[in-house]
Formats: C-alpha cells, sequence, structure tokens
C-alpha cells in the first residue's frame, strides 16, 4: 500500500511568470489591544430565514461569522509583487525582451496611516510590490523591513484613514476556538474561511536560518489556505487580528486540511522592532536545546516527559552568566508553563537584548528559578539601529526642512546636495528634491535608505526643483 507523503509548502504565489498556482515546495511559504472579552452564545442572537422551508432560526453570536467577516476583510490586502528587471528598468528593451515574473499573495492592514504586515516570503527579491485594497485602490508600497527567521515583512503606502485590523491576544486562544482566514488564494481576493484553532506552539520545521535563530510557534488551524493566502490574516471572532497565515500541509500544494499561523503576540513585537530600529532585536539565552520525550526523560531520569532539555550553555552567554547548566530541563518562561522548544523559542524572541526574563528550571530533580538577562547574537546586550546614509553611491542628499516642503506642496521629499557619476550622467542637479522612487513616495533619507536598500537594476526617480521644474530621471542603480 503506498503511504501518502505530506510536505510542508508555502502559500504564497497565485501567479508566476502569468501561470496561476505555482508553489514553492519545502520553502517558506491600532497597534492597540482592547480587553479580552468572552463571547457570551446567548447574547447578540442574528435572525436569519430559512426560505425553503419559509421559517426563521436564530443563529448564536459564536456561529455567527457575518458581524466578523465584514469587519476584517477591507483590512486584508492583494500584494502583487514584479521580480526582475522591474517595470521602470532604465533600458525598456530589457524590459520587452526580460518581462518581469510576477506573483501575488496577502497583507494586513495594521494602521490607519498605512503600515501592512505580511510574509517575508511573499516580498523575499521582489524589485516592485504594489497593493490593491479591498475596494480595488492600487498603491506603491515601500519596504520598511523584514526578519527571516520569523518570516515577517512591514510595508507601508502612503494613504490615510485605511481600514485597518486590530490586534488581538494569541495567548488566550485555545484549541476548538472558532477562526477565520482571510486573504486572496488563487487571486480570488477577499476570500474568508472559516475554522477551529486546531492546536498551538507548532514547529513544523519550515523556516531555515544560517544562524539556527529561526522561530516556529504556530497555530494550526483547519480554516481552509491556499496559495495566495500568504500573509493574511487569522483573526477571531471578535475581528481581532490573532495571527498571520503562513503555510499549509499538504502532498498536493493546495489545502488538504491544515494550514499554519505566526502568533500575533509574535508578529507584534517584531512590527515594533522594525518601527523603532529598522530591524529586530532579538534576545537570546544562548544555549542548544532539545524536546523532552518519554525516551530522553527515561534515559536520563528525568521527573517529566515535557519540557525543553539544555544540551549545551554557550560560553559567555546570557544563560552560562545567570547559572543554567547542560542537563537542566527549562519548564517556564515568565510564569508561563514550557513543554516545548517551540514555545521557549516564542516567548524569549518577544524580548530585546538587555531585557531579564525569569527562567523556571529543574535540576536533580528540584525545581529552581533564575533572573535571566537577555543578550544578543554578539553575546553584549545593545540594541542596534540601522545607521543612515547621507552618500549613495554617487549622490549626496539630506532632508528638506517641513516648512519648505510645505511650500512646495509636497507631504515628503530628499534633497540632492551633489550628484557624481552615473547620477549627474542622468541629468539630476543640485537642489533637486526627489519625491518617488519607481512610484514609491520618499518621506526623508531614512526612508530612502530603506527604498534603495531593496531595489536592484534601473530605478525611475521623480521629483522637483526649488523654482517648480518637475523632472523625471533613470539611473542604473
Amino acid at each position: 500500500m503506498k503511504r501518502s507523503i505530506f510536505v510542508l509548502v508555502v502559500i504564497l504565489a497565485a501567479c508566476v511568470g502569468g501561470m496561476l498556482g505555482s508553489i514553492l515546495t519545502i520553502r517558506l511559504f491600532n497597534f492597540g489591544v482592547e480587553p479580552y472579552q468572552s463571547i457570551d452564545e446567548h447574547q447578540q442572537l442574528v435572525l436569519a430565514n430559512n426560505h425553503a422551508a419559509d421559517t426563521a432560526y436564530r443563529v448564536p453570536a459564536s456561529l455567527n461569522f457575518l458581524a466578523t467577516a465584514k469587519k476584517v476583510t477591507s483590512g486584508v490586502v492583494h500584494i502583487q509583487t514584479s521580480y526582475g528587471p522591474g517595470e521602470f528598468s532604465v533600458n525598456p528593451l530589457q524590459h520587452y525582451f526580460d518581462a518581469p515574473a510576477r506573483s501575488s499573495g496577502s497583507g494586513v492592514v495594521i494602521s490607519d496611516d498605512g503600515y501592512i504586515v505580511t510574509n517575508y516570503h511573499v516580498i523575499e527579491d521582489a524589485s516592485s510590490m504594489e497593493i490593491v485594497m479591498n475596494n480595488n485602490q492600487r498603491f506603491y508600497a515601500k519596504l520598511i523591513g523584514t526578519d527571516p527567521t520569523t518570516d515577517l515583512a512591514l510595508l507601508k503606502i502612503r494613504s490615510r484613514n485605511l481600514p485597518f485590523i486590530k490586534y488581538g491576544d494569541s495567548d488566550r486562544i485555545v484549541p476548538g476556538e472558532w477562526v477565520l482566514a482571510v486573504g486572496n488564494p488563487f487571486d480570488l481576493n477577499s476570500t474568508v474561511t472559516a475554522g477551529i484553532v486546531s492546536a498551538k506552539a507548532r514547529n513544523i520545521g519550515i523556516l531555515r536560518d544560517r544562524s539556527n535563530l529561526q522561530v516556529e510557534s504556530f497555530i494550526q488551524t483547519d480554516a481552509a489556505v491556499n496559495p495566495g493566502n500568504s500573509g493574511g490574516a487569522l483573526v477571531n471572532l471578535r475581528g481581532e487580528l490573532i495571527g498571520v497565515n503562513t503555510a499549509i500541509a499538504t502532498s498536493s500544494g493546495s489545502y488538504q486540511g491544515y494550514s499554519f499561523a505566526i502568533p500575533v503576540s509574535l508578529v507584534r513585537k517584531v512590527v515594533d522592532d522594525l518601527l523603532e530600529f529598522g530591524q529586530v532585536q532579538r534576545g537570546l539565552l544562548g544555549i542548544q536545546i532539545t524536546d523532552v520525550n518519554a525516551t530522553i526523560a527515561e534515559e536520563m531520569g528525568l521527573a517529566v516527559n515535557q519540557g525543553v532539555l539544555v544540551n549545551r550553555v554557550n560560553d559567555g552567554s546570557a544563560a552560562e552568566t545567570a547559572g543554567l547548566e547542560q542537563g537542566d530541563v527549562i519548564i517556564g518562561i515568565d510564569g508561563h508553563g514550557i513543554q516545548a522548544v517551540s514555545e521557549l523559542q516564542e516567548w524569549v524572541a518577544r524580548n530585546r537584548p538587555g531585557k531579564t526574563i525569569q527562567v523556571e528550571y529543574l535540576r536533580d530533580g528540584e525545581r529552581k528559578q533564575v533572573k535571566v538577562r537577555l543578550t544578543n547574537n554578539q553575546g553584549t546586550e545593545a540594541v542596534e539601529k540601522r545607521m543612515i546614509n547621507y552618500d549613495l553611491g554617487g549622490v549626496t542628499v539630506e532632508d528638506v526642512p517641513y516648512k519648505e516642503l510645505a511650500g512646495l506642496q509636497l507631504e515628503g521629499g530628499v534633497r540632492v546636495a551633489n550628484a557624481t557619476g552615473k547620477w549627474k550622467e542622468a541629468g539630476l542637479r543640485t537642489g533637486f528634491i526627489i519625491t518617488y522612487i519607481d512610484k514609491i513616495p520618499v518621506d526623508d533619507v531614512k526612508d530612502l535608505n530603506g527604498i534603495l536598500d531593496f531595489k536592484k537594476g534601473g530605478i525611475l526617480i521623480e521629483g522637483i526643483y526649488p523654482g517648480g521644474e518637475e523632472g523625471v530621471y533613470g539611473v542604473d542603480w
């Protein structure tokens, strides 16, 4: 009898190079929290009509998805990405003979001023990212930052008063709780599916990182999720974001029963870091670990069958400084029970270097506690902020005072202080204010740095001179 083999795949590409259903196999796939309130199924009953029987019946709120779907659908966007020379290539013949490949995924609007969270694999290596709203409005997005270790990315579009989805509390969800998945599978915009939370803290071995710092602590659900859903929302019946849909377990490339989402507790930490520092700040214990199971427990004479076994404590690490030793079994972080490596990774990854956490562990059958001050991967407590570069390989730029921007009726821009080489050859002159790169609005020098960090090949530069003369230039970046 043949055995069905399931593989974990990303749920990103609905369309690559014009073909639907392209799957990447064995790869990866406001700002405030309202008080948690339980749902009383006897409250807010919804009257519905059974037209076939010409009778009426009532649906309890705990099974009513209508209000939730209506509330969250407009907060999920369609992300259309391009790869290769891009549509703004300096050489039009290159674009004609080497048209960029295209793909798509989903994203979640998390603030009314245009911040969008999605999966890293949705936008990885993209030369252009276009956001399509639920009402078909279109925007070019800038990439604020990425974190491949959690498969998350933060984008930004210039807009105001956008519908967005508020953060929920993924720590409070339990298996059996109803959830909705919202996204754009197979380019079918604004698709809503329902299911329940099947499990929490799942490690499915799909993320890879050179330093082995990947964090997998997925929410598992049986809500139908397919290619194109990547980066979309997983919400509770209060319409709060509890996860970002990321992967599926499948032998066919499409949904076969289970999907996986990054918990919003981790999403929120990553987003906060990217906004404040431009990169994620990871606090580390500095240990090598494995799950405790019945076999290990028997071999080592442990008093528990669950927990995280410390195989090694790195020299000079936070764990060594705090006194943790090889053979210790970690069973709690900050008062939260730890049963597996995935849970430990998530709870530690929520903290920055320099943060003190309380670790509960077993040693020789005795329960102990110790406070550990986390360090970064260099072994220090420092947080690192992305440097702002004012010399961009042939052009020196500077921020434009707000008063001057207002006088030119500009929302943002960067002034060219000096142009040499290819920038000068393209025609840019001193005093030119760059307002757009590849149709992406530029706010300031920090913003320009972030945009150019993820650009390859030719870029289209638009802007204005102080006297009102507009300019459009192409530079081979």
